[in-house]
């Protein structure tokens, strides 16, 4: 059996960010691209797609007018070689919406929901990412046996390129500003 019988020669290539653009929402849906190579991910399970959804709602209520909350959302991090992420949820300057891609620097916040299977990835790999893409704000987000969500907050330290620890919030989060609101995860 080839790699092409597997799956399609695009997904052995490197992509450029030119390709990307070029490809419809279809294509694009459910992958994201780094350095220059498809990732494509196991689809979210209901829980997570449910945890997800709730957060966005919650930081679009809060954040006013000046600011989005939306799920399934690319966000260019690198175009050589070509990095798109794909956040669970992320918070963006509300004059952009129409800005495509969507760069770092329109966004304020990003939030992974760990499922397994993306632990190493959301724990580690998109915080750095998001880290040196300059997103002031990486939250992380743990679905615990529970059911009550663990809210791991990282602020960005602009001079070391890193982000440092924040609040853990269990099921509640208070949000400090921009967002001054309460969160009621629940059980999820």
């Amino acid at each position: 059996m080839t790699a092409e019988m597997v799956a399609p020669a695009w997904m052995h290539e490197q992509i450029t960010a030119e390709q990307y653009d070029s490809w419809s929402e279809e294509q694009c849906a459910g992958i994201e691209i780094v350095d220059g190579m498809v990732v494509v991910s196991p689809s979210a399970s209901k829980r997570h797609n449910r945890l997800a959804r709730i957060l966005a709602n919650a930081l679009e209520s809060a954040a006013g007018p000046d600011w989005n909350a939306d799920t399934d959302f690319d966000v260019r991090l690198r175009d050589v070689p070509l990095t798109n992420r794909r956040p669970d949820v992320v918070v963006y300057r509300a004059d952009t919406i129409d800005v495509t891609p969507t760069r770092p620097e329109h966004v304020l916040l990003v939030a992974e929901v760990v499922s397994p299977g993306s632990e190493t990835t959301d724990r580690i790999v998109k915080a750095d990412q998001y880290a040196r893409a300059g997103i002031a704000f990486y939250w992380r987000i743990e679905q615990a046996a529970t059911g009550v969500p663990l809210v791991y907050t990282y602020v960005l330290d602009p001079a070391a390129g890193i982000y440092r620890d924040g609040e853990v919030f269990t099921g509640v989060v208070k949000v400090a500003a921009p967002f001054p609101v309460e969160i009621d995860l629940g059980t999820i």
